[in-house]
């Protein structure tokens, strides 16, 4: 994760850019991340090859952890670990979903979503400070030529799949990291021809060119 925010910055202070930047913070400010999340992906696949859904585990940063410790009063000893009574407390605070959040969780085939279900929750745990939330959303597709993108549209949150995507069933997954690159750049362009005046309330969402991409592979 360090590695990943770094390369952020590093990217957003290229020579040209920082001038940029302090003409039009508040845009900048909508065009990179405030909230980072390590993600474990583990696809479900029945063995007559059909994608049943996807489990998908998230692990908070510090910061945020924290800030929501401190929001819930949780952890008051600040040990950085919850008892029982509060980690029943924090289980399933971030599946409390509005109308039209799609979880940050997308599924295509051949260009075409796949439709991901309610989430049922699989447990919270805290490790060094850290929340790590998991949940499972159903689905019924041919397994073969499934992707798998866990990203924030408007780029608050960045997600950065970590470890190896787990299969149960017959199948393999490759990952593909984020081309970083590529998406700043995108991101440049895009602020140079958006007005300033515009771009705070108008800024086009760009977390998918962020997004690692999964891709389920079957034999047939």
């Amino acid at each position: 994760m360090r590695g990943y925010i770094l390369t952020m910055l590093n990217t957003l202070l290229r020579p040209g850019l920082l001038a940029f930047g302090l003409c039009v913070a508040p845009t900048l400010g909508a065009a990179h991340p405030h909230v980072f999340i390590e993600t474990a992906v583990r696809a479900v696949v029945d063995e007559d090859g059909t994608f049943k859904g996807v489990e998908v585990t998230w692990t908070y940063d510090d910061f945020y952890s924290l800030l929501l410790f401190a929001d819930m009063k949780l952890d008051s000893d600040a040990d950085g670990s919850l008892r029982p009574d509060e980690l029943a407390q924090l289980e399933g605070f971030d599946l409390n979903w509005v109308e039209g959040y799609e979880g940050d969780s997308y599924a295509l085939r051949d260009g075409v979503p796949v439709a991901l279900g309610e989430p049922q929750s699989r447990g919270v745990n805290v490790e060094n400070g850290r929340i790590i939330s998991s949940h499972f959303r159903a689905a019924d597709a041919p397994a073969s030529g499934v992707v798998i993108k866990i990203y924030d549209p408007t780029f608050y949150t960045a997600y950065e799949i970590v470890g190896q995507v787990e299969v149960d069933g017959p199948c393999t997954a490759s990952v593909e990291p984020a081309n970083l690159d590529e998406a700043y750049s995108y991101v440049e362009e895009l602020l140079y021809a958006t007005p300033a005046s515009q771009a705070q309330d108008e800024f086009p969402e760009v977390g998918d060119r962020f997004a690692d991409t999964v891709m389920l592979s079957c034999q047939s």
